[in-house]
C-alpha cells in the first residue's frame, strides 16, 4: 500500500551520514537503490541526490519494517526511520562515503512504487544515447549526471559570484527580438498580433549589450539562452547557455585580464584547482603556421616547421612548385614512427586528404641518412637541412603537405591532432588555456563574391587598420580575442565598434545596402550618435566550459535536456505538429511537404 509521508519530516540526506552520527535517530527518503536477502535480513541501499548508504531490515528491531522491505523493487520511492549504526569490523564499504555506517531500519514506509527501469540507474553505462535521451529523467537519476548538474551549478554560481564583485550587473534582454540574418539561421517565431510578422530567437544580445553600454551600464553580464538553427555536432545544440559580458572604456588587454581571473575564480572555486596566469598568447598567424588551427591543443608539441624556402629550389617538382605558385611546404615531426608500415602510412595520407591535401610526402630518419621515396630529388645539404630545421632524430617520421597555406594548415593540424593521440601525448588531466589574437577582421566568400565578417560585423578594426578599410580591407586586423582551453574554443569576443561612421563603413564592405543597413540596425547607429563609449566584451559557452570541468565528449551530458543532432527531444516528442486553431489564429498556413 502507497503511503505518504505524513507527519515524517526527512533529517538527513542519505549520503551524508558518517561514524559521528552513530546512535542517531534518522529520517531518509529517497529511490531504491538495490536490494538484497541475505539470511533473515534484507539489505538496501537508499539513494537520494546526496548519495548512498545502506539500510538493514532486522526483523529483531521491526518486524513490520522487514514485511514490508520484502515486496520492494528497484527504484521505488520510500521513506525510511531507523537508527545509525558503525557496520561490523570487515564490512565496511570503502567505496562509498558512507561505507562506515548503516541505517537499521525501525519503520519503512512506500511513497510510490516503479516499473522497471529500461536500463540500470548506474554509472558507466554501456547502453545506446537515444534511449538515455528518451528516458532522461531516469538518466538524469544516476549519480554521474547528478554530479554534473551540481558541476553546472556551482560553475554558474561561482561566475556570479566574481563578477558580483568585480562591479558587474546581471540584466536580462529580450528573447523576442528582431530578425537579423547575419551568420547561423534564425528561429522564427510568428506574431499573432502582427499578421505576417514574425519575431526571432536571439542568436546573442549582441546589439542589447552594445546599447546597454550607451546607456551608461558600464558593467553588464548575463547568463544567457541562446538560439541557432543550424546542424549540430558533439559541441552544439540549437539552444544553449553562454556567459555574456560587456564593458566600458576597456581596452583589450583589459577584457582579456578580468576574463583569466574569473576563469581562475572558477575552476579553483569548483574543482579546485590553481591556474597559472597570464594565459599564453598566440596571434592568429602563429597558431595558423604552428600548430595548423586557429583553436590549437597546447597540451603537447609536435609543432609544424615550414620549409618552404628550404625546397623551393630542389629537384622535388611537387615541392618547389607548390612553392613557386605561392604555396607553402610544412611538416610535423613523429617522434619514434620510423617503424610506421605502408599501410599506416596510407591511412595518414588520406586523413590528410580528407582535409584537401593533394598527397602526404614522408621521410625516416635512419642514423646519419634518410629514407623516403623523395629523398633522391633532394642534395645532401637539402637533407641536412630539413633535417636540422624538423628537429628530427634517430627514428623518427617525418611528414609534410606542399599546398596553399590554408589547406596545408588544415591538413597537417589534423595530422598533428592525430598523431598526438596515437603517441599519447595528450595529458588528459592537464588544462591547456591560451588566447588567439589579431584575426583577420574580413575574408572574402569566393560563392557569394563578397566580403564576410570574421567573428561578427560589429567588431572593431585596430584602430592603426582603420585606413586599411578604404584600400586594403583584408589586411585589416581585429581587436578581437579567442579564449582556447585544450584545443577547444571556450569563447571569444572584441572591443566592439562604438563610431556610427566605422560601423556604417563595416557594413558597406559587407555589402549592406545602406537603407537595409537602417532598417536591421537603426537603432544602433542612432544610439552611436549620442555618446557611445568606448567598449568591449566576451561571450563564452557556458555548457562547453561544464563539459571540459566534467571532463566529457559531449555537451549533451552537461545539458539537463538536450536535443539529438536532428534537432528534436526524444523525451518530450518535440517539434510536433500544432492544432489548425493555432495556426490560424498566426495566420499561417502548413503547405503539404512534396
Amino acid at each position: 500500500m502507497i503511503e505518504g509521508m505524513g507527519d515524517w519530516s526527512r533529517t538527513h540526506g542519505c549520503g551524508e551520514l558518517r561514524k559521528e552520527h552513530a546512535g542517531l535517530e534518522v529520517i531518509l527518503a529517497g529511490w531504491v537503490h538495490r536490494r538484497r536477502d541475505h539470511g533473515g535480513l534484507i539489505f538496501m541501499d537508499l539513494r537520494d541526490r546526496s548519495g548512498i548508504v545502506q539500510v538493514v531490515f532486522n526483523p529483531e528491531v521491526s518486524e513490520q519494517a522487514f514485511a514490508k522491505a520484502e515486496a520492494l523493487r528497484g527504484e521505488y520511492v520510500v521513506a525510511v526511520a531507523g537508527e545509525v549504526s558503525i557496520r561490523p569490523e570487515g564490512t565496511a564499504n570503502p567505496n562509498l562515503p558512507t561505507g562506515e555506517v548503516e541505517v537499521y531500519a525501525r519503520d519503512l514506509r512506500l511513497l510510490n512504487v516503479a516499473k522497471v527501469p529500461p536500463f540500470y540507474i548506474a554509472d558507466n553505462l554501456e547502453v545506446d544515447e537515444a534511449l538515455r535521451l528518451r528516458y532522461r529523467y531516469l538518466d538524469l537519476r544516476r549519480p554521474e549526471m547528478q554530479r554534473l548538474l551540481e558541476l553546472r551549478y556551482r560553475a554558474t554560481k561561482a561566475i556570479r559570484d566574481f563578477l558580483d564583485g568585480r562591479g558587474f550587473w546581471e540584466i536580462e534582454t529580450p528573447m523576442l527580438t528582431k530578425s537579423t540574418p547575419e551568420g547561423a539561421r534564425d528561429f522564427l517565431v510568428p506574431s499573432r498580433l502582427h499578421p505576417g510578422e514574425f519575431f526571432a530567437l536571439p542568436q546573442s544580445p549582441q546589439l542589447f549589450k552594445q546599447v546597454l553600454m550607451v546607456a551608461g551600464v558600464e558593467r553588464y553580464f548575463q547568463i544567457v539562452r541562446c538560439f541557432r538553427d543550424e546542424d549540430l555536432r558533439a559541441d552544439r545544440q540549437p539552444e544553449f547557455t553562454q556567459l555574456d559580458m560587456e564593458m566600458s572604456f576597456v581596452r583589450r588587454e583589459d577584457v582579456m585580464g578580468i576574463t583569466e581571473e574569473l576563469l581562475a575564480y572558477v575552476f579553483h572555486r569548483v574543482l579546485g584547482v590553481e591556474l597559472d596566469l597570464p594565459f599564453p598568447r598566440l596571434t592568429y598567424e602563429e597558431a595558423i603556421s604552428r600548430y595548423g588551427s586557429d583553436k590549437p591543443d597546447l597540451r603537447f608539441g609536435l609543432e609544424i616547421k615550414d620549409i618552404s624556402d628550404l625546397v623551393k629550389n630542389s629537384g622535388f617538382r611537387v615541392f618547389a612548385e607548390a612553392v613557386g605558385r605561392g604555396g607553402v611546404v610544412r611538416g610535423i615531426r613523429a617522434p619514434g614512427c620510423s617503424s610506421y608500415s605502408r599501410r599506416e602510412l596510407d591511412e595518414l595520407t588520406r586523413l590528410a586528404g580528407t582535409f584537401g591535401a593533394k598527397g602526404l610526402a614522408w621521410m625516416i630518419i635512419e642514423g646519419d641518412g634518410i629514407r623516403s621515396p623523395i629523398a633522391k630529388f633532394f642534395d645532401p645539404g637539402e637533407l641536412q637541412s630539413v633535417r636540422e630545421r624538423m628537429e628530427a632524430r634517430p627514428g623518427d617520421l617525418l611528414l609534410f603537405v606542399a599546398d596553399q597555406e590554408e589547406t596545408a594548415a588544415c591538413a597537417l593540424g589534423a595530422l598533428r591532432l592525430e598523431m598526438g593521440r596515437r603517441l599519447g601525448l595528450v595529458d588528459d588531466g592537464r588544462l591547456a588555456f591560451a588566447w588567439v589574437i589579431d584575426f583577420p577582421l574580413l575574408e572574402y566568400d569566393e560563392e557569394e563574391g563578397r566580403y564576410k565578417a570574421v567573428h561578427h560585423p560589429f567588431t572593431s578594426p585596430r584602430e592603426e587598420d582603420l585606413p586599411l578599410l578604404d584600400r586594403e580591407p583584408l589586411k585589416a586586423k581585429a581587436l578581437a580575442y579567442d579564449v582556447i582551453l585544450n584545443g577547444v574554443e571556450l569563447g571569444g569576443g572584441s572591443i566592439r565598434i562604438h563610431r556610427r561612421d566605422v560601423q556604417e563603413k563595416m557594413f558597406e564592405l559587407l555589402g549592406l545596402r545602406a537603407e537595409e543597413a537602417r532598417e536591421k540596425f537603426g537603432f544602433l547607429l542612432e544610439a552611436f550618435e549620442y555618446g557611445a563609449p568606448p567598449h568591449g566584451g566576451i561571450a563564452f559557452g557556458l555548457d562547453r566550459m561544464v563539459m571540459l570541468m566534467g571532463r566529457r565528449e559531449t555537451i549533451r551530458d552537461v545539458i539537463p535536456f538536450p536535443k539529438t543532432q536532428s534537432a528534436s527531444c526524444l523525451m518530450t516528442g518535440a517539434p510536433g505538429p500544432v492544432a489548425p486553431e493555432q495556426l490560424k489564429e498566426l495566420h499561417l498556413t502548413i503547405r503539404p511537404s512534396r
